[in-house]
């Protein structure tokens, strides 16, 4: 069977997690702090805060909305966030569990992101924060939301606070910028199957020391690391979590951060080999893709007609196919929520993901197009 998906293993992470084991410290500490800085160099970015998965990262971000801080304003009453039924249930429940209501903007069936023209029109006084997803790894356009939430904040006198989910987007590009650097909230996903893997991890990237600062301490109870243990003189202002990465995960991925712009140039190889083959098929309806923004194709997006008669005869060639996550409205735990999403309701049925990672082959992905090819 052609896996959809595969673990990314860089040939020396037995060497780096040894010497972790033989350290004599596996938690948080100095492998942990250099994969941080070793990712914030790489995405031009310093203010990196490691986390145990990207479920936890969203959480941690999500509590800037929730919990503004000892200096911000007063909440009263539960807020709404803003957000996507596309996408993996990881991404939505972390609103929830912070204490906020979600509301949901329908999907651009062109492209499966997040339709801007309808969350603009959800935005209100009650928005405390909007999150959209890269999904895929193909980007948001970050300049036309940029310019939603410049009016939201114009219109209502407070500005929504954006979280990027980056999950699925390790590599990908906004006019010619890496995710994480274009001024949001940023919470990328380092789990098994990311094409950046620490085994299980994630980290968030802030735009400012501020949001850096609180979220650090958040990560770990609320307590700086470095404060007096012997008096036991110091104070949490702001409780936190146990969202720590471990020494473990942190020399994995600094292992693996010296190979992944290999494998993601092999998946745009791959997507690009679809983009042409598949081009035009009866019954299979790609994604629209803009020229100013370079996705790093986590999984390649079909549309197509009869999506069980299609993923049967995938299945039957030897090759795995996945819904990945169902639409994340449907759930009875935010029935409260529901919506008409005309946008998802015309495409929900018929997307699918295919095999598109480095691991395949010329003969794979062959075998891949043609067994499209001879229908379902």
């Amino acid at each position: 069977m052609i896996p959809l998906s595969k673990v990314a293993m860089s040939p020396d992470v037995g060497a780096r997690v040894s010497a972790v084991l033989s350290s004599g410290r596996l938690e948080h500490g100095p492998t942990v702090a250099e994969y941080e800085a070793a990712v914030g160099e790489r995405l031009g970015n310093p203010r990196v805060v490691s986390v145990n998965c990207g479920t936890a990262g969203l959480h941690l971000a999500l509590s800037l909305a929730a919990r503004p801080g000892p200096d911000g304003p007063e909440r009263t009453e539960p807020g709404e966030v803003l957000s996507t039924p596309l996408t993996f249930e990881g991404t939505n429940w972390p609103i929830l569990a912070n204490g906020l209501r979600v509301r949901w903007a329908d999907v651009d069936p062109m492209t499966l992101n997040v339709d801007l023209d309808d969350l603009e029109a959800k935005i209100s006084p009650a928005t405390r924060a909007i999150v959209v997803v890269h999904w895929l790894g193909y980007p948001v356009d970050l300049n036309r939301l940029r310019a939603i939430v410049d009016r939201a904040e114009a219109r209502y006198g407070r500005r929504p606070l954006v979280v990027e989910d980056c999950a699925q987007a390790w590599g990908a590009t906004y006019r010619g910028t890496p995710l994480g650097t274009h001024g949001n909230v940023c919470v990328f996903s380092t789990g098994a199957i990311k094409t950046l893997t620490t085994g299980s991890g994630g980290f968030v990237v802030l735009p400012d020391d501020d949001r850096y600062d609180r979220l650090r301490l958040r990560r770990w109870l609320g307590i700086e690391r470095a404060s007096d243990r012997i008096t036991g003189d110091y104070d949490v202002a702001e409780w936190g979590y146990r969202f720590v990465l471990n020494e473990i995960g942190g020399a994995i991925g600094l292992s693996n951060l010296e190979r992944v712009d290999e494998l993601v140039h092999r998946h745009r190889e791959n997507a690009a080999f679809y983009d042409k083959e598949l081009a035009g098929l009866d019954g299979v309806e790609q994604t629209e893709r803009a020229d100013d923004r370079e996705p790093s194709f986590w999984m390649y997006p079909l549309k197509v007609r009869d999506r069980p008669a299609f993923m049967r005869r995938l299945h039957d060639a030897g090759i795995a196919s996945s819904i990945v996550s169902r639409r994340n409205d449907a759930h009875s735990c935010v029935s409260s929520s529901r919506a008409h999403l005309p946008g998802l309701d015309s495409v929900a049925d018929r997307v699918v993901y295919i095999p598109v990672g480095w691991w395949l082959t010329e003969d794979d992905r062959s075998h891949i197009v043609e067994t499209i090819r001879s229908g379902w």
